[in-house]
C-alpha cells in the first residue's frame, strides 16, 4: 500500500516503489490519501483544488487495476486501523517537510503494527544536507552535484496484474469546508491541468507583474499533482533556451529545495523564534518605532489601506489563487511596516497565505524576517530587514497598469458596506439604462429626476472608491444602445 502526499500516479517514486514490492510478493496494490477536513486555514478553494485532483487520480487509478482509497480523518488516526482491518503487508509513504505531517507520521510508526514495514519515500533535500542551510548560496553547490543523479528517466506505471478482492471506498465528491474564498479559473486541478500549464509555458520580463510569462506551475506542485523532476526533465528538451532553462531549473530545485530544507530542520518555520538570531534582534530593536500607518488583520484583508498597489496585489490573490512573487515581497513587507509588531505581521501574512492561496508560505519569512536573505542598511521599521517601497515597484513596472487590471475587484459579498455598494452599483446602470431610453425618444419628461439620481449614484460611487464602476457602467450601456 502507499500513502501519498503526492496525488499524481505517474512519475511518482513512493509509487513505482510499492508497486514492485506488490509484484514480488504477489499482491494487489492499494493507494490511500488521507483528506483532512479542515488544514491550518485553508479555504474551499485549498480543497476543491485538492478533491479534483485525488478524482483524476482515483480514474487513473482504476484505469490501472489499482485501487483508490480516500479517507476523510488525520492520517495518524485513521491509517493505523484501515492497514490492519484491510490486513496490508507494508506501507510506503513519501515526504512532507511540514510540522503537522511529520507529527502524522511519527503517530502512524507508533500505532503500526511491528509486522508492517513501514518506508518513507525522502527526496533530493535530504540527500543533499543533513542540516539547517543559511540559504541557496550554502545549498546550491550540493545540489548540483546530485542534480543528474535525480534527474533519471521516471519507470512507467503499467496495469497491476494483481486484483484486490475486496472494493475500495468511494472517493468523496464534496467536503464541509468554508466556502468565502472560492475556486480560480486559472488552476485547472489534477496532474492533467498541470501538464498542459506546463507545455503552454514551454512552447510561450520575467519580473514585470503585467507580463504574464510566469510558468504558474506552483499549486500544481505545492498539492503534489506534478512532479518537479518530470518539469524540470520537460523544460530541459528545450535546447534553444540554454539561458532560460538554467534560470527556471534554479528556481525550481536550487531555491525551493531550501524552502523545504528550512521547514523541516526548523520547526518555528511559520513564526518569529524561526528567524535568524541578527533578524530577531533587529526586529525587536526597531518593534516600537513609530508607525505612519496602523491597519488592523480586518482591515488588511478587506484591502483598506491607503496604498493601491498593496490593495491590488492581493486581488490578484481572490482571483489566481497566486501572486506575481515579486508582490508577494512587498506585500509582506507592507504587512510588517503597517502592523504594530513583527509578530502580528507574520501572523496575519501566514494567515491570509492559507486562506487565499494555493501554493507555499516560506516567501513571507524571507519578506517579514530575513530568511534566506541578508543584513541590509539599517532603517526605521526594518531594522535590516531588506526593504521596499512604492517608488521602487515604479522603478520596475508599470505600477499604474497593475492598479487598472486588479484594483476594481474591490469588494467581498459578505461585507454589508461593500454590499451596499453594489446595490448603488446595480442601481446606477438601471438610471443610465433608462436614460439612454429616453435620449432614444422612449420616454419624456422624466429626465430631470434620472439625472439628478444619476448624480447622486455616481458621489456615492465615487466617495467608496468605485469610480471605476461607474464609467464601466456608462461603458456598457453606451455599448448596448448604439448596436440598436
Amino acid at each position: 500500500m502507499t500513502k501519498n502526499k503526492n496525488t499524481f500516479i505517474k512519475n511518482n517514486w513512493a509509487l513505482i516503489y510499492a508497486r514492485q514490492l506488490a509484484l514480488a510478493e504477489n499482491l494487489p496494490l492499494q493507494v490511500c490519501f488521507c483528506l483532512v477536513p479542515q488544514y491550518l486555514e485553508a479555504t474551499y478553494r485549498q480543497n476543491n483544488f485538492m478533491l479534483k485532483g485525488l478524482q483524476e487520480a482515483a480514474k487513473e487509478c482504476k484505469s490501472l487495476d489499482i485501487q483508490f482509497h480516500l479517507l476523510s480523518e488525520e492520517p495518524g488516526q485513521t491509517l493505523p486501523s484501515f492497514v490492519k482491518n484491510w490486513k496490508f503487508g507494508a506501507v510506503v509513504t513519501d515526504f512532507n517537510p511540514l510540522r503537522i505531517p511529520l507529527q502524522w507520521i511519527e503517530t502512524i510508526k507508533k500505532h503500526l503494527s511491528s509486522d508492517v514495514p513501514f518506508i518513507q519515500f525522502l527526496h533530493a533535500m535530504c540527500s543533499s544536507s543533513g542540516k539547517l542551510e543559511y540559504g541557496a548560496r550554502t545549498i546550491r553547490g550540493k545540489i548540483t552535484k546530485l542534480l543528474a543523479e535525480f534527474l533519471t528517466e521516471i519507470p512507467l506505471v503499467d496495469t497491476h496484474p494483481h486484483s484486490a478482492s475486496r472494493a475500495a471506498k468511494e472517493v468523496l465528491s464534496s467536503l464541509e469546508v468554508e466556502r468565502s474564498v472560492g475556486e480560480v479559473d486559472l488552476a485547472q486541478p489534477g496532474s492533467c491541468g498541470g501538464m498542459a500549464m506546463l507545455e503552454s509555458f514551454i512552447y510561450h520580463h520575467r519580473n514585470n507583474p503585467n507580463c504574464d510569462v510566469l510558468s504558474h506551475l506552483s499549486p500544481w506542485i505545492h498539492a503534489g499533482q506534478l512532479s518537479a523532476q518530470r518539469v524540470v526533465k520537460q523544460v530541459k528538451r528545450e535546447k534553444n533556451a540554454r539561458e532560460s532553462v538554467a534560470s527556471f531549473t534554479e528556481e525550481l530545485v536550487v531555491r525551493r529545495e531550501p524552502a523545504d530544507n528550512f521547514c523541516f530542520y526548523n520547526h518555528n518555520y511559520d513564526n518569529i523564534s524561526g528567524a535568524y538570531d541578527w533578524a530577531k534582534k533587529t526586529l525587536q530593536d526597531h518593534a516600537k518605532d513609530c508607525r505612519q500607518y496602523l491597519y488592523t488583520k480586518e482591515q488588511l484583508e478587506n484591502t483598506k489601506t491607503h496604498d493601491q498597489l498593496w490593495n491590488a496585489a492581493p486581488h490578484q490573490l481572490v482571483l489566481e489563487g497566486k501572486m506575481h512573487g515579486f508582490l508577494c515581497m512587498y506585500w509582506a513587507k507592507k504587512i510588517l511596516e503597517w502592523t504594530a509588531s513583527p509578530e502580528e505581521a507574520l501572523s496575519i501574512a501566514v494567515y491570509l497565505n492559507d486562506r487565499l492561496s494555493l501554493d507555499g508560505y516560506v516567501g513571507c519569512m524571507w519578506s517579514i524576517c530575513g530568511i534566506h536573505d541578508q543584513g541590509w542598511a539599517e532603517r526605521p521599521i526594518f531594522g535590516k530587514i531588506r526593504f521596499m517601497n512604492y517608488a521602487g515597484c515604479k522603478r520596475k513596472f508599470d505600477v499604474a497598469q497593475f492598479e487598472r487590471k486588479y484594483a476594481a475587484v474591490k469588494f467581498h459579498w459578505s461585507n454589508s458596506e461593500n454590499l451596499l455598494t453594489c446595490i448603488h452599483f446595480q442601481f446606477s446602470l438601471i438610471v443610465l439604462v433608462l436614460e439612454r431610453l429616453y435620449l432614444r425618444g422612449f420616454f419624456s419628461a422624466i429626465r430631470g429626476s434620472l439625472l439628478i439620481r444619476c448624480y447622486i449614484c455616481y458621489v456615492v460611487c465615487w466617495y467608496k472608491g468605485y469610480r471605476l464602476y461607474y464609467v464601466f457602467t456608462c461603458a456598457t450601456s453606451d455599448i448596448i444602445f448604439n448596436g440598436s
